[in-house]
């Protein structure tokens, strides 16, 4: 599977999704800085990337459905400490083995995944 990481998400973080397999690029090595979420939401639709994001914006599937995309995936802690998100990280990893995100919306909280399936038409 192929990721894009938010600005807001450590690119050390990449390193536990890369070590299972998977490609990941992120915002900040494409020099993609500000960009706006829209723009980020159908560069990721074209790159055919799943998002991995801390911004709660995206967890609205009324503005970015999932519908036709790889996947939505909003990490959601009690804190945005790097341990916090590595552990998050390795939910979604862990996750990963048994699902995939494409189509759907996940939310990744401590000790759970919340999967919010899409079902609007493309």
């Amino acid at each position: 599977m192929k990721f894009k990481l938010d600005e807001n998400i450590d690119a050390r973080l990449g390193l536990q999704i890369q070590q299972r397999g998977h490609d990941v690029s992120s915002v900040r090595e494409q020099n993609l800085h500000g960009i706006h979420d829209e723009a980020l939401y159908r560069h990721c639709r074209n790159e055919r990337r799943i998002l991995v994001t801390l911004d709660k914006d995206f967890s609205n599937v009324l503005r970015f459905t999932p519908a036709g995309s790889s996947g939505l995936v909003v990490l959601r802690g009690h804190d945005n400490l790097f341990s916090t998100m590595e552990r998050l990280i390795h939910t979604l990893v862990e996750a990963l083995d048994k699902n995939q995100p494409a189509g759907q919306l996940w939310i990744v909280e401590p000790g759970r995944l919340r999967i919010h399936e899409s079902f609007e038409n493309d």
